[in-house]
């Protein structure tokens, strides 16, 4: 069974989130919260409660506590860029690029203890 969360217009850039998710893709969901429990970046807090909302769509899904979920994707996409102009020298200005995300969670169910 498969279970997803997703966050859009996220206000982190997609470039921060993807770093992260590298070292979270196919390990248990317990295991990948302990790991982004100890990251000292903005996106972990945000994968965080993404993976922890997938965890309770799952137990909302179903009528036995779910076991050994894994994240199988992460996906983290680019949302609408906001532009803001700055002053710079000799009286120009420059863009600010104020990026968004869209970022979904897939967790699937380890089934007889297969990798799925």
């Amino acid at each position: 069974m498969e279970t997803r969360a997703t966050l859009r217009y996220g206000k982190i850039g997609p470039q921060k989130v993807r770093d992260i998710t590298s070292l979270i893709i196919g390990k248990e969901a317990k295991i990948a919260l302990g790991i982004l429990a100890n990251l000292k970046k903005g996106g972990a807090a945000i994968l965080i409660k993404l993976i922890k909302s997938a965890l309770a769509n799952a137990k909302a899904g179903e009528t036995k506590e779910p076991l050994d979920f894994y994240l199988k994707r992460v996906v983290v996409d680019g949302g609408p860029v906001a532009k803001r102009f700055r002053a710079a020298a000799m009286g120009r200005s420059t863009m600010i690029k104020k990026r968004t995300s869209h970022i979904t969670v897939i967790l699937k169910n380890r089934e007889n203890g297969s990798e799925g």
